[in-house]
């Protein structure tokens, strides 16, 4: 593969991977979740969150295929998967959020933020199609941009904190626990349909 070719890979795999983070709609879960950190907790938050992505994200490029067929697991099933557990989240900090409070956990970063929200089945399977159509080394330096990008989306959290205050963040904080519910049922509702599918074939 010569560096021209190279270069035009890398930009085709480059935009599904960003649309399918859609790391401007992740940012307002982030700050619901982040909600009351200090810098120096929600930059610890941030690195490990981008490191779980990239551990998986490329974990799952190089295996994933075969994890699947070894565990008879199909993508629809991680679908389902996936929205269930962001949907555990959602209905936690909708009902309870206001009523207990928020201690900083060490594992955030690792689950929900960096896995499903940064890397979830819409991000793993890009990769593993994108792997297929464009090779494993153009897509893997897609995917470390946009991981790049992420990292600086959210270490820009505290001037959307600062810009709306208290109030205006709290609020943004339900809204994207609805949106993220919501997230969760599509993704819950794509798995179901494409699982159905499968059976009818």
């Amino acid at each position: 593969m010569d560096f021209s070719s190279y270069l035009k890979d890398t930009l085709l795999a480059f935009i599904p991977i960003f649309v399918a983070i859609d790391v401007i709609g992740v940012l307002p879960i982030f700050l619901s979740l982040t909600e009351g950190m200090d810098k120096n907790q929600r930059k610890g938050v941030i690195r490990q969150s981008v490191i779980t992505a990239l551990a998986v994200g490329i974990g799952f490029l190089v295996v994933g295929k075969f994890i699947f067929a070894l565990l008879g697991i199909t993508v629809s099933d991680f679908k389902i998967a996936g929205g269930i557990l962001l949907l555990v989240f959602a209905i936690r900090d909708l009902i309870i959020g206001d009523r207990i409070t928020r201690y900083p956990s060490p594992t955030m970063g690792v689950v929900p933020i960096g896995m499903p929200l940064v890397v979830g089945p819409a991000v793993l399977t890009s990769l593993l199609i994108l792997g297929d159509t464009y090779h494993y080394l153009p897509t893997i330096t897609s995917f470390i941009v946009n991981l790049g990008i992420v990292w600086m989306v959210f270490a820009q959290a505290e001037l959307f904190i600062r810009t709306l205050g208290e109030g205006g963040t709290k609020g943004v904080a339900k809204v994207a626990s609805l949106l993220l519910a919501a997230i969760a049922v599509m993704m819950i509702r794509k798995g179901l349909v494409d699982l159905i599918k499968e059976f009818t074939r």
